[in-house]
């Protein structure tokens, strides 16, 4: 299959809906999902993407040394070196098909400190 880069807009913004979620080999979880490569734990994050005038939930498959401390819900995030594979079954005589995305890491964006606010003396 196709691994596609996905291009982000420099205003495109992503927030974690979720904790990330095991990935598994089987229906019956007894075996997880690993990166071939490195052997990691694969997990499942969904993120809200934002860009523009519009926003969509997304699940994106990251492994487990690409999960920070202090990941959850509502932080924003960055995912890193993103990518979109396409893909397509047939299970029990129905075509399913569909995106799955991939990050080598999610980078959290912690916003800037904001200005003490000043009170005029009294």
């Amino acid at each position: 299959m196709a691994r596609i880069r996905v291009g982000l807009l420099e205003t495109t913004s992503f927030m974690v809906g979720t904790l990330p979620i095991p990935k598994y080999t089987d229906q019956e979880k007894t075996t997880f999902a690993t990166d071939r490569e490195t052997g990691q734990k694969l997990y499942t994050v969904t993120v809200f993407l934002m860009e523009e005038e519009r926003a969509e939930a997304m699940k994106i498959t990251v492994s487990a040394d690409g999960l920070p401390d202090g990941l959850k819900p509502g932080v924003p995030v960055r995912p890193v070196e993103l990518f979109a594979t396409p893909w397509a079954r047939i299970f029990n005589g129905s075509l399913s098909d569909g995106i799955a995305y991939r990050a080598a890491s999610l980078e959290l964006l912690i916003p800037a400190a904001a200005e003490p606010v000043k009170t005029a003396a009294a």
